[in-house]
């Protein structure tokens, strides 16, 4: 009896690892990953989509500026508490060459309305441009697997910092200031 459990709790934990579902499972906890400029690849452009509080923005034309992409819809109780953060850097460092735009990829049909999105930015405060993603051709273009996700783009439009879940604000802060100050290159 006892053998069969051990080797029951074998078996899944062998699938679990196999299908991946390990990391789907620890997703909420937070990952994070840094690039060096030689490793980073340039950010795949943004897909067409409605806008809230901007004009329609293109990563070539932010080139000069450090860019920090959110992946989030408002639905996400993780996405609500990142926030706070994310706000925060907007209007602290927008004026230093820095943009934050909110890549809206809904979980839920009535996310996929644009007025419930603006009603929603507009209750939350939100004031950095949001684009709606209702397709998912940007977060397929980036390998989006969950929400948040938040990647930080250099001055150059390259990818150089990924994050997937709450936490590592400190970290993000740390690098959003790093790139800020590295010269274009």
């Amino acid at each position: 009896m006892l053998i069969g459990i051990v080797v029951g709790i074998v078996i899944v934990a062998a699938l679990t690892y196999a299908t991946g579902v390990t990391k789907q499972l620890l997703a909420p906890f937070g990952s994070s990953a840094e690039y060096k400029s030689s490793e980073s690849a340039t950010a795949p452009e943004l897909a067409t989509g409605d806008w809230i509080n901007s004009e329609p923005l293109k990563l070539n034309n932010l080139r000069g500026r450090v860019v920090l992409i959110e992946f989030w819809t408002f639905g996400c109780y993780n996405c609500r508490n990142t926030l706070p953060f994310v706000k925060s850097w907007d209007d602290r460092y927008r004026e230093k060459g820095f943009t934050v735009i909110g890549v809206h990829s809904p979980e839920f049909d009535d996310e996929r309305k644009v007025e419930n999105l603006r009603r929603e930015v507009s209750s939350l405060g939100i004031r950095y441009p949001v684009v709606t993603d209702n397709d998912y051709q940007t977060w397929n273009a980036y390998k989006v697997e969950a929400w948040p996700t938040v990647f930080l783009l250099d001055k150059q439009g390259r990818i150089r910092w990924m994050h997937v879940g709450e936490g590592d604000y400190d970290e993000t802060e740390r690098l959003i200031q790093k790139l800020l100050a590295e010269q274009e290159s």
